[in-house]
């Protein structure tokens, strides 16, 4: 198991990338054969009906990937174009689309930079925490299947 090493306040951003970033190592640390993990849902999505909930196996890929770059950084601008190029030549016209939207909010929103700023950092902190618990969930259900409960 993991344990942070560093402190800063308990909200930091900073803290809540770091327990992200543990929970996730733990996770790969615990998951031998992550083939396991296919077709298997997690416990809150099974009485919603939804028909293509992911799998454990999904979400311990995406936890994975997205571990990567809260602890490398994002990858270059042009890489990431490159990147999602090449997995759908599709989005080219969305992304015409997006960047044009994007420039008509950057002039308007120019003025309001402090509200953004707390929106995104929420969001973001919101969202560390949630894929934290996701991380925690799949680590739990993978020693649960494996008989390595604790």
């Amino acid at each position: 198991m993991q344990v942070l090493t560093k402190r800063y306040p308990k909200n930091c951003l900073l803290t809540v990338m770091d327990r992200y970033s543990a929970e996730v190592r733990n996770m790969e640390q615990v998951v031998m054969i992550p083939s396991l993990l296919r077709d298997v849902q997690l416990s809150s999505h099974r009485g919603q009906g939804q028909a293509r909930a992911p799998d454990l196996y999904t979400y311990f890929t995406m936890l994975k990937t997205i571990c990567v770059d809260v602890d490398h950084g994002l990858l270059l601008r042009e890489e990431w174009q490159a990147k999602v190029a090449g997995r759908e030549a599709d989005k080219a016209e969305n992304e015409v689309a997006e960047t044009e939207e994007a420039e008509d909010d950057r002039a308007s929103g120019e003025l309001d930079l402090e509200a953004q700023f707390y929106l995104h950092f929420s969001s973001l902190h919101h969202i560390l925490t949630h894929l934290t618990l996701r991380a925690q969930e799949v680590t739990r259900k993978y020693q649960e299947m494996t008989g390595q409960v604790q």
